[in-house]
């Protein structure tokens, strides 16, 4: 069991005999000692649907049983996302609803986390790092390093980032996949 007040977005929960994909959990407090709410958002895994649920700080909810298997993204067509389980070369698909904002950190050949949950898979685990190539930036000019800042930057997934002065067309750099901000060049 899990204490409400700990939900995290990303966290999988079952609620009503469902499971549940936290996607978003805010905490409301009354005043002087006053117990207070947890206010999620929370997704559907089987129909997508989301739903909006208080629940009291105090209260428990149960963690969903989830297994984790080790793959490899191949490649994108139509709306799924295609990968392969690195232990047995199965391949399963996932439609983009389900990949959500992680197809802009995806890369022919990244090893990745398929989540399961009763041997289906629901969603995907990424690296904390991932490489990728700078595709569209402004040019550098003299007398910029220095002020700190940044600039905008299109990457080769599509993902728009800011990235520092210095940094150019067609450079690799590194993202944290979790705030999707510029760490270092590559």
């Amino acid at each position: 069991m899990l204490d409400v007040g700990d939900l995290r977005k990303g966290d999988y929960i079952v609620y009503q005999d469902e499971v549940y994909r936290v996607v978003e959990a805010n905490k409301h407090f009354m005043g002087r000692g006053k117990s207070g709410l947890i206010r999620t958002k929370l997704k559907n895994v089987k129909t997508g649907l989301i739903k909006e649920v208080s629940f009291s700080s105090g209260e428990k909810v149960q963690e969903a049983t989830l297994t984790y298997r080790k793959a490899q993204y191949l490649y994108k067509e139509g709306n799924d996302y295609y990968f392969m389980v690195l232990d047995d070369f199965e391949q399963f698909a996932l439609p983009e609803e389900e990949v959500e904002d992680a197809k802009y950190f995806l890369k022919e050949n990244l090893e990745v986390s398929l989540v399961f949950f009763e041997g289906n898979p629901i969603s995907i685990e990424l690296p904390t790092v991932v490489e990728l190539t700078v595709v569209e930036t402004e040019p550098n000019f003299k007398g910029n390093t220095v002020s700190g800042g940044g600039k905008p930057a299109i990457l080769e997934t599509g993902l728009r980032t800011m990235v520092p002065f210095f940094v150019e067309q067609g450079q690799k750099i590194k993202l944290d996949t979790r705030t999707g901000e510029y760490l270092e060049r590559a």
